[in-house]
């Protein structure tokens, strides 16, 4: 039996991290004293600000280094990062948006089958490991797309890459190879 081409997955995105500076230093007691949603961890060197929409967990540092977490696509990622800019703009500082990039992308797409995973590591040994004493899922590394996807027997995954582009293309390509590790119906 060949895998159904016409098949349709649902790849649903969970976290977009992406990270950009400001070019400047930033004195965090100030924000921790006049931003909104913040929670200032003095013994990290660390603040955390939280924005509603799009929602988004930024982390800023006093380099002027921030990391913006939970978005939910490329262009939310951004549009949040640009408003939290405009936030410490608005505080006092000479913040200038450069830098941006998106680091990694969390997304989960579910298999309309189960998975054998003892048969899928055989077969796939050298990039795929599965301890089920360690963890319930198989680790399968996709080393050109820098891509990551844990494989659970429920035929759920769960992928970590550089970009959406990278998840899709992880997905596709993996697919073959999972359908013929798929736990037939009796």
């Amino acid at each position: 039996m060949e895998p159904d081409n016409d098949i349709a997955l649902d790849i649903l995105i969970t976290n977009v991290v992406c990270v950009f500076k400001t070019r400047c230093h930033l004195n965090l007691r100030k924000i921790a004293l006049e931003g909104t949603n913040v929670i200032y961890k003095r013994d990290v060197g660390k603040v955390l600000m939280k924005l509603r929409k799009p929602r988004i967990t930024a982390t800023i540092w006093s380099s002027g280094k921030i990391i913006c977490t939970g978005a939910t696509s490329e262009e939310d990622a951004k549009t949040g990062a640009r408003r939290l800019a405009r936030l410490l703009q608005k505080l006092g500082f000479q913040v200038k948006f450069a830098g941006y990039k998106i680091v990694n992308v969390l997304a989960v797409c579910t298999m309309p089958f189960e998975i054998r995973l003892p048969e899928f590591t055989k077969r796939n040994r050298p990039i795929a490991s599965y301890e089920p004493e360690l963890h319930p899922a198989a680790s399968y590394r996709v080393k050109a797309l820098k891509a990551t996807l844990q494989i659970f027997s429920t035929g759920s995954i769960t992928i970590t890459a550089p970009s959406i582009q990278c998840v899709a293309t992880a997905v596709e390509q993996t697919y073959p190879l999972i359908f013929e590790s798929r736990k037939m119906i009796k």
